[in-house]
């Protein structure tokens, strides 16, 4: 195999490794807002490895089974162990709601079983990119390691209702926009203004959160909350049109 077949493999590689670091922060440094980083570095690389593969014309079966296996580590299992680690910190004893973080791991694995067989998620999404469920509990468990924000954290049921929340939001059947191009990806003309909305807001959100004197995780939060309403929304409003 050439060199330039195995450049995107080695890109996902990278989101690997990010993500076992991340882990290893978690669990032995109890320290998730650092592994929040290596998260970050994770979908970067998440996202390059896709990009490269489109501009080579290196698509191969063995890298979309190595960035599923990438993706679970760095999108299923860190943010689940993260979420898990902030909650722990908080005070609360061993119960059953403990559970929660850890099914963000199991939704997250159906999600990108899901999305390997499902053929109406070349261009778009069915459900919440893993990426993106990531980010939200990565970003949640940044801002509650913050000074006055450890609330986040020793609230007995916030963390738990999120986890939830995301695992049903990863497995759904509602339609989301992506970022994806390259060659041969052309986005409509609705996915491109609701992408330019998405962006229009996440400036917003960007001056709100310096203007109030916010952790810049609030930043990433505020975005992808507003990604998923923005396309709940824009779901209900094609619903009552039709």
């Amino acid at each position: 195999m050439s060199v330039k077949k195995n450049i995107p493999n080695a890109i996902t590689s990278l989101n690997l490794v990010c993500g076992v670091i991340g882990i290893i922060f978690t669990l032995s440094q109890h320290k998730p807002e650092i592994a929040f980083y290596f998260m970050l570095a994770a979908v970067a690389f998440d996202f390059l490895d896709g990009f490269a593969a489109r501009m080579l014309g290196a698509y191969s079966e063995m890298g979309k089974e190595l960035d599923s296996l990438a993706d679970m580590v760095s999108f299923g299992v860190l943010p689940s162990m993260m979420m898990l680690e902030t909650y722990a910190s908080g005070g609360h004893g061993l119960s059953i709601i403990w559970a929660a973080p850890i099914l963000i791991a199991v939704f997250s694995a159906l999600r990108l079983a899901k999305f390997n067989v499902d053929e109406r998620q070349h261009e778009s999404f069915i459900g919440l990119p893993t990426p993106s469920a990531a980010l939200i509990c990565g970003s949640l468990c940044a801002l509650s390691a913050s000074e006055g924000l450890g609330w986040i954290g020793e609230s007995i049921w916030l963390i738990p209702a999120i986890s939830l929340a995301l695992c049903y939001l990863l497995v759904c059947e509602m339609p989301m926009f992506s970022f994806k191009f390259g060659k041969e990806i052309e986005a409509d003309t609705v996915t491109k203004m609701l992408r330019y909305a998405l962006l229009s807001i996440a400036a917003i959100v960007a001056v709100l959160v310096l203007f109030f004197g916010l952790p810049w995780p609030a930043i990433i939060l505020g975005i992808f909350l507003v990604y998923i309403l923005e396309n709940a929304l824009f779901q209900l409003l094609s619903a009552k049109n039709d």
